[in-house]
Formats: structure tokens, C-alpha cells, sequence
């Protein structure tokens, strides 16, 4: 079920070269659905909170390959990003 608007889906030079795109398509649908993968319990609350909100939404995942990775979608839901963390 998804829960919020993605808008326009960006994804970082950086990510596209180190990520698999099964990783990132698995990570994008959890995302969408509120499963906020590998943040903190109060991150999952603050989440929670954004998508009823319109604040912004960040998740962690790992890949296949165990590159941690986030995805971030902006408060006013215009672009969510696919980033590593060293992209930040």
C-alpha cells in the first residue's frame, strides 16, 4: 500500500554506480509503503509522523551487496533521492 507521493525520483551518480537496481527497486516499494528499513524506533515515529505531516521522510536500507544507502523524500513530496551516505 502506498502511503505518500514519491514526485520525481532522483537517483545520485554516486549510488547509481555502487548499487544494484533490485536493491534500490525492493528499498523504493518499502519506502513507499512506510517500511523505513534500518532507521532508529524513534526515526520509525518521526517517519510515521512525516508522511501524516508533510514532512520530510528518510530511510536506510542495505543492498544485496551491503552498501548502506538512503532514501530521502522532500517535505512538499516534489523529489525523492536515492543517495549513499558519503553523497550527503
Amino acid at each position: 500500500m502506498v502511503k505518500f507521493d514519491l514526485g520525481k525520483l532522483i537517483i545520485t551518480r554516486n549510488a547509481s554506480e555502487v548499487l544494484d537496481i533490485e536493491s534500490v527497486e525492493n528499498a523504493i516499494n518499502k519506502h513507499l509503503s512506510g517500511d523505513w528499513g534500518e532507521v532508529c524506533e524513534s526515526d520509525w515515529k518521526t517517519n510515521d509522523d512525516a508522511i501524516k505531516n508533510g514532512f520530510r521522510v528518510l530511510s536506510v536500507y542495505t543492498s544485496a551487496d551491503d552498501d548502506k544507502f538512503w532514501i530521502i523524500t522532500e517535505a512538499d513530496r516534489s523529489y525523492t533521492t536515492v543517495l549513499m551516505p558519503s553523497d550527503y
